[in-house]
Parts: C-alpha cells; sequence; structure tokens
C-alpha cells in the first residue's frame, strides 16, 4: 500500500500552532508583569480563538461593542476559520486547534495501552446522545454571553485553563475540567471534541455544505474498515459515498493516502472531481 510522503504536515502543524498559542499565552502573562516581547504583547489566548468571536456576534452586531476581553481579532480568526471550514470542513478542529492536538497525544498513550479497545469504551447507544451535548453547550454559552456581556465560558473552558495555567485568572471549574478532559482523552479520542466543545458544535455543521468533501468510492472499496478503525471520531466510514457528518474533523486519516489500502477510493475531492474519477475507473 502506497503511504502519502506528506504524511508529516498534520502532526508538525498542530506542534507549530500549539506552540505558537503557548508563546503567545505566556508572553502575555510576562508582558502584565513588565516583561515579554512588547509587539505581541497585547496577544492573549482570548485573542488567538475563534470562538470569542462566534459568541460575541450578538453583542457586537446590536452595540457595536466587544464582549469583555474579546478582541477584534477573535473576529478576524472566526472570519478565516468559517472560510476554511466552508472549504475543507472542521479543518481548525483537525490540524490547528491545539487542545485537540493534546487530547490526541494522550490519545496515542491510551491507544498503547488498550489496543483496540481505545477509543470503544462508551455503547453506542448512549454515545449518539452524547455527542449532542456540545450542541447544549453552544446554546448556552451564546445565551449567558449575550445576556451578560461577559465571556463567561472563559471559566470553564479548558482550552483557556491549559494556556494559563500560570495565570491566576484560572479557575478551578476550568483546571477540573482541563484534568478530567486529558484523563478521559487516555480512554476516548478527543472527548471533549466529541461531547462539549462549543465551536466544534458549530464548525461540524459546515461539513454538510463544505466543497471539498471526504468520499469513498463503492466500487473500488472492498469492505476492509481500515477507514472506520483510524477514525478519531468513531464515524463508519465505509457505511458512506460522502462523509459529511458534523463529528468529522477532516484529519484525513481515512483516505486512500492514509489508510485505505485501494488507491483513490476514500478521497478528499470535490463533486465534479469525484466523478471524473468513478467515470474512469468504469471505463
Amino acid at each position: 500500500m502506497k503511504r502519502n510522503k506528506k504524511e508529516w504536515v498534520r502532526p508538525s502543524l498542530q506542534i507549530f500552532f500549539f506552540l505558537f498559542i503557548a508563546i503567545i499565552s505566556f508572553n502575555h502573562f510576562l508582558s502584565e508583569a513588565g516583561g515579554g516581547i512588547s509587539f505581541i504583547s497585547s496577544a492573549s489566548s482570548h485573542a488567538t480563538c475563534p470562538l470569542g468571536g462566534l459568541v460575541s456576534l450578538y453583542q457586537y452586531f446590536i452595540t457595536g461593542t466587544f464582549v469583555s476581553k474579546i478582541h477584534e481579532s477573535s473576529f478576524i480568526l472566526l472570519g478565516i476559520t468559517l472560510l476554511l471550514s466552508l472549504l475543507f470542513g472542521s479543518v481548525f478542529c483537525g490540524w490547528i486547534c491545539p487542545f485537540g492536538s493534546i487530547q490526541e497525544w494522550f490519545g496515542k498513550i491510551g491507544r498503547k495501552l488498550f489496543k483496540r479497545k481505545y477509543n470503544h469504551f462508551i455503547p453506542y447507544r448512549f454515545d449518539k446522545y452524547l455527542r449532542y451535548l456540545r450542541y447544549v453547550v453552544l446554546i448556552w454559552v451564546i445565551y449567558m454571553t449575550a445576556t451578560t456581556g461577559y465571556l463567561i465560558f472563559a471559566d470553564y473552558d479548558p482550552y483557556y485553563a491549559l494556556f494559563n495555567l500560570w495565570s491566576d485568572e484560572v479557575s478551578l471549574v476550568g483546571l477540573g475540567i482541563l484534568i478530567i478532559t486529558l484523563l478521559l482523552s487516555l480512554f476516548v479520542e478527543r472527548p471533549w471534541c466529541k461531547y462539549a466543545c462549543p465551536l466544534g458544535a458549530a464548525l461540524g455543521l459546515m461539513n454538510k455544505i463544505r466543497i471539498f468533501q471526504i468520499r469513498r468510492n463503492p466500487s473500488t472499496c472492498i469492505s476492509c474498515s481500515s477507514c472506520d478503525r483510524i477514525c478519531p471520531m468513531n464515524i463508519e466510514v465505509s457505511k458512506y459515498e460522502k462523509i459529511n457528518d458534523a463529528q468529522c474533523i477532516s484529519c484525513l486519516q481515512c483516505t486512500s493516502d492514509n489508510t485505505c489500502p485501494i488507491e483513490g477510493t476514500v478521497e478528499l475531492s470535490t463533486t465534479l472531481t469525484y466523478a471524473k474519477a468513478v467515470v474512469k475507473h468504469e471505463n
């Protein structure tokens, strides 16, 4: 089976963005004490997360002001993230988000400990309902932010807690959720992404209309289920021709370049490109 020589791209980007956000956050902490790099001192973990822009849209359009602690950069990042999502789906979640990455890294430990049992501890009859929790969180966060004018989610956000461990602004609740999430990552792949992330809930909806879709060609598929086993979000790729599940994070692990043994069977493509590939195979 041929392997993509560019498999290193996604892990490298994940490490880069994780270190980038960590440096930005720690520098902001140092700047408040009179140190740090001055020209990026105003940037913080709030300014580098598009969630702030998402939950602040209501106040911005009604009053033209930002929610407390939110910078205009959050709106710019939100726009870029939505554009990427329209093109490629939840690529922010699978390639950029540092909190998604650290869950994935903890998951590698869990996979070594539990082998094939890893990421299959929660029965499907419970899992399918638990996944709706992140939409409840999204609605709650937007409502509370709109009515209070305060970024209330910061007190519960494990992303914020992770990149502000050295700060006294981290709440015990946020720190507790961070610890629980990382521990759960040893049993379940990306538990926060699956069940609680409000930004992931919003971006996942873009999978339904994304331009570049992950598609499976039934005519070349040998039903080996390799794509199902590798999917971090437990999507049964082998059952669909078009993978537009709201849980898909566009990690591309299921594609023929990474896992599928048959070239051109699972690919990221537009409708036109996919149709041409099918016709070519049939001829």
